[in-house]
């Protein structure tokens, strides 16, 4: 407690390091994954090969794929951004195909009944419905995220993970601490948000 009093501008600018860096990453994997995640749902033999790459690099320790990018990127945000992003498409890839598969064929076969072009079913029909479940991939991989950029501090990409490290390294408690209970809340924080923005986006059960 006397740290984060003594020291409010560094943990504020250090909290701010990790939103951005978890915003960034999340913003750049979903917009990798969305397409992905189409392919995966649409293309069964496709999707199995690309969900099997996406196991792999997701079951590689997180350390161990910093190490292996320093050499080609080096040290800083550029080379924690491609290991975070690398690392939540396996989750967001899943969910994106879980949800469009999830969307009934009659519906899909209702709009182009209506006369929508491929694209326009997409995105007027089959998204939206899909959002629910996809939404509850992005909740699951910003957890994640927040917890990985942690870990950016070892490569000196900033974040929360810089007062934990230091912490740890110079047996300072208070800062270590700190950080990880900051890291922890806003972890809890971003889950319960987009929780309650996933079951607004949910779909109604039918009436019977």
């Amino acid at each position: 407690m006397n740290f984060a009093l003594r020291h409010p501008a560094e943990i504020a600018w250090r909290l701010l390091e990790h939103v951005e860096l978890t915003a960034v990453a999340l913003a750049v994997a979903f917009a990798i994954a969305l397409p992905l995640g189409v392919v995966v749902a649409r293309r069964a033999r496709t999707g199995a090969v690309v969900l099997g790459v996406l196991n792999t690099i997701y079951t590689l320790p997180s350390l161990a794929v910093f190490a292996l990018l320093i050499p080609w990127l080096g040290i800083g945000t550029v080379t924690a951004l491609v290991a975070l992003v690398a690392y939540s498409q396996m989750i967001l890839v899943r969910n994106v195909a879980a949800g469009l598969r999830g969307v009934p064929l009659a519906t899909r076969e209702a709009a182009r009944g209506l006369g929508m072009t491929p694209w326009q079913s997409f995105r007027q029909v089959e998204l939206p419905q899909a959002w629910p479940v996809i939404l509850g991939g992005v909740r699951i991989a910003t957890v994640a995220l927040i917890s990985l950029a942690t870990l950016a501090a070892w490569i000196n990409a900033g974040g929360l993970g810089v007062l934990i490290l230091y912490g740890l390294e110079h047996d300072d408690p208070a800062r270590a601490v700190t950080g990880s209970v900051l890291a922890a809340g806003l972890a809890i924080v971003a889950n319960f948000a987009l929780a309650a923005l996933q079951r607004r986006l949910a779909v109604p059960a039918p009436s019977r």
